[in-house]
């Protein structure tokens, strides 16, 4: 004799309904908890949007109405004089020596900085004690502000008396105490600007270089070092070619961060870039501070700062489409 069926059905006990099937959509959300979930998005991200909004992207549209109109000790939108101030800015022989300087200082801090946080941080990958202090010694610098470092570098490094520590080391060596940040022949200056600006950047670079060389398995050296590879064809073998995205990353950023060099340039020769022109070198941001900060020219500053901005991105799309940064292996 069969059994009566029971009076639960796949799992419906007690008045409680049943579970829904494996696989089945889950039920839509109650519209109250989507309005909570908004509600709160909104409180705490909507007071970061609107900052964002008002200073960043209003602030760049309107600095670029500035630029096409006479804006002469305000900020507030004057004649419109269409692209007179790019004219202008272009044809003067001030900026466009800046330009020259900065390029300069760009083709030569940039290898530098790259060859020297690169041999850092293969030579802090070898330690196996005391790797963390290091990197952490290394990294201090990258902390400081640039003002700080440069009011050091100009009154103790380099302050060009004989108790100067530069000159006193020199004085070691027979060497006389030199001016270092006047303008002299050779350019003394630029052994300031360059040392400040690796004491400040190289640790950066090196932690980066340190982990890409940390997420290379060691396996690759073992295989490689059976087959006889070791030292500089090791190095040119396996180590570059697989840290390439992290070397092209870091020549992107530090062809950035060079063009926008301002802060050691400012306070190392704080006099010249007031506008007495006695700076023995100026960088683009520098001769746009005089523009807009001294002369009041804020139509002028601000074109200048969207012909920087536009030279930057060009330099920064061109090293990209040459080294392929971004492009996935086919």
């Amino acid at each position: 004799m069969k059994a009566a069926p029971s009076a639960t059905v796949h799992g419906e006990r007690a008045g409680r309904p049943a579970a829904p099937p494996r696989g089945a959509a889950a039920p839509a959300g109650r519209p109250g908890t989507d309005r909570r979930a908004w509600a709160a998005f909104a409180l705490l991200a909507g007071p970061v949007l609107i900052g964002l909004g008002v200073f960043k992207y209003v602030a760049i549209g309107w600095s670029l109405l500035l630029s096409f109109s006479e804006a002469r000790g305000t900020i507030a939108l004057g004649h419109w004089i269409g692209l007179d101030n790019y004219q202008a800015l272009l044809s003067d022989p001030a900026f466009r020596r800046s330009l020259v300087q900065i390029v300069l200082f760009t083709a030569f801090i940039v290898p530098v900085t790259f060859a020297a946080s690169l041999g850092l941080a293969l030579l802090v990958h070898r330690i196996r004690r005391g790797r963390a202090l290091l990197r952490t010694a290394f990294l201090i610098p990258a902390a400081v502000s640039y003002v700080a470092a440069s009011l050091l570098w100009k009154m103790c490094l380099f302050n060009g008396l004989p108790a100067g520590i530069a000159n006193m080391i020199g004085g070691w060596f027979g060497m006389d105490a030199v001016p270092w940040i006047q303008t002299t022949t050779p350019p003394l200056y630029w052994v300031v600007l360059v040392t400040l600006r690796l004491w400040l950047q190289v640790g950066f670079y090196m932690v980066l270089f340190l982990a890409g060389l940390q997420a290379i398995p060691k396996e690759i050296y073992e295989a490689a070092a059976l087959d006889g590879a070791t030292g500089l064809r090791l190095l040119r073998r396996i180590t570059l070619p697989v840290l390439r995205n992290t070397s092209v990353a870091v020549l992107m950023l530090q062809f950035i961060a060079a063009f926008q060099a301002f802060d050691e340039f400012y306070n190392l020769f704080s006099s010249g870039l007031s506008g007495t022109g006695t700076a023995p070198v100026q960088t683009p941001l520098g001769y746009l501070y005089n523009t807009a900060m001294g002369a009041q020219n804020y139509g002028l500053g601000s074109a200048g700062a969207f012909v920087l901005t536009a030279l930057i991105v060009g330099v920064t799309l061109l090293q990209g489409r040459i080294t392929g940064f971004g492009r996935t292996e086919g």
